[in-house]
Parts: structure tokens; sequence; C-alpha cells
């Protein structure tokens, strides 16, 4: 399935922004960081986060869409830093992301280190700059650290990690292990556009909901891709998950029942976009359609 083209308009916005904002720091950062930051950070991707950021921002009756671009690229950022360390010999070991090399492989594994580590810090800077008033930031921040910590993304990681070779079963521990890992991120930049467009209680809850049920239909996406996609349709190494023993909603449930839990999940956060307004609630029911169907 065709992405849908609210996707590539705003991730030109970011990658805009973001090229911008490194660029500016030529002169004070060594060449060869900035190099490998721009290098992963441009890489391409459907930018899933910052579009669900300023989508979010948009239904919940948002207007100025420019200020929300910084915290767009910010979650871009830290998404980036975690594919730059996923990738590494220690981790999951790939020599390709997006169909090109990774970042390691392209410069050095000490250079990848140091270039995702700067772009974790750069991300809390953009959130600590936004054009907002004192307590969002603050709290954006805070959530952030949350989100993207020890208990949020990289416990998730911890989890994924401590459960190879396990033989998990336990379709709720998968779940747990991807709530984190993969859904905390997606459920921050639902709930930041909304956020920073001063939404409603129900429109806040709505976009909370809807960011939980996105973040585990991302991964059940994720997982059926890898055990029936090719290589080259993935950009990057198919099959590690089964080599590597990963606990995953394929390995639990097979493909079949998997394709149905994502199913339910993608109607939960179709249901979740009812109050949302405007065309921006409709190009969230169609992002979460194209989640389902990524890769038919």
């Amino acid at each position: 399935m065709k992405a849908p083209n609210f996707l590539f308009e705003h991730a030109l916005l970011v990658e805009d922004f973001s090229k911008q904002t490194l660029e500016a720091r030529r002169s004070h950062v060594p060449s060869r960081l900035l190099d490998a930051m721009l290098y992963s950070l441009l890489a391409g991707g459907k930018r899933v986060r910052p579009a669900l950021v300023l989508t979010c921002y948009e239904a919940c009756g948002g207007q100025n869409l420019q200020t929300v671009i910084p915290a767009a690229a910010s979650i871009e950022c830290m998404h980036t830093y975690s594919l730059i360390h996923d990738d590494l010999p220690c981790m999951d070991d790939d020599d390709f992301r997006r169909g090109k090399p990774t970042c390691h492989k392209q410069f050095d594994e000490e250079t990848a280190v140091l270039a995702a580590d700067a772009l974790q810090a750069l991300s809390f800077e953009l959130l600590a700059d936004l054009d907002a008033d004192a307590y969002t930031r603050l709290a954006l921040i805070k959530d952030m650290a949350l989100a993207a910590g020890c208990q949020g993304m990289v416990g998730g990681q911890m989890m994924d990690i401590l459960a190879e070779n396990q033989r998990v079963d336990n379709v709720l521990q998968v779940e747990r292990i991807h709530l984190h890992k993969t859904g905390e991120l997606l459920r921050w930049s639902c709930e930041a556009g909304a956020k920073l467009a001063n939404a409603s209680d129900e429109q806040f809850q709505a976009c909370s909901r809807f960011g939980k049920a996105v973040g585990l239909l991302f991964q059940i996406a994720d997982d059926i891709l890898d055990a029936t996609a090719t290589s080259e349709a993935l950009g990057k190494s198919a099959g590690k998950d089964e080599a590597q023993n990963k606990a995953t909603y394929v390995s639990v449930l097979g493909v079949t029942k998997a394709r149905e839990l994502a199913g339910e999940l993608c109607e939960i956060a179709l249901q979740a976009c009812e109050p949302m307004q405007g065309e921006a609630g409709h190009q969230l029911k169609s992002l979460a359609t194209y989640i389902l169907k990524r890769g038919q």
C-alpha cells in the first residue's frame, strides 16, 4: 500500500528544519561527527513519529504548524539515535538501514556511538527551545525522558534482549516489551501534538489512545514484515528476528493470528480518531490503515 501523501509533506518540513539546525552548528562541531549525524538523520524513512506530532497538533485544532516542527524534529532525533545503537555489532549487528550502509559501516563504531549520543542530546535541546510556555516545554522534556529512558524505550530494549532464546510463548510478555520498546515514542508523539495544540481532555485522551494502539500495530506489522518480506523490500536484513530467537508477535501467534491482532488494533486506532478535527483526523485514520497494510 502506498504511503499517504501527507507523510511526505511533513517529512520534507522536518528534514529541512533538521538539516538547517545541524548545519548551523558546522563551525562548532567536528565535521566527522556532524556528517554522521546528518547521514543518519536524513537517511530517509516515512518519518511516522514526527508526522504524528504535526497531525495530532492539527487534529486538536492547532493553527501554527511552524512552531511545532522543532518538536517533530526532536522525536526524529531521539528515534534516529535509537536506530544507530540498534544497528551496532553489540546489538542487532545490521549492515544496512533504509537501504543504505548503517552509520557504523559508513563511518566507524566510535563515530556512530557519538553521533547517536549527540542526537539524543539535541532532541532535548530542541524541546527546551520550543516556542511554547515554560510549563509545556518542561512537561514535554520530562515525558520524552520517561518515554525514551529506562521506563520506556531503553527498558523495552533490555526486556527484548533478556527474552532472546527464552522461548517466550506469552503474548502479554511480548506486548509488554513492545509497549515500551516501540510504543512509548509513538505515544509521546501523539500526546505532544495534543499538548502543543492545547487540546481538550477528550482530544488528548483520544490522541493517547491512538498512540498506544498505533504503537503496538506498528510493531506487529514490523514483525510480520521481518518474517515475510525480502531484505530488498525492507531496506535492511530480513529474518533477523527468527535468527536471533527474538520474542515477537509472529513467534508467539504465527503470521495469521498476528495479522488478526493487527486488524483489531487498527480498529481501535480508527475509533480513537472520532473526536479529531477536520482533514487531520482523516489523515490519522489513513495512517493507521497504511501501517496495517505496509508491504501488501
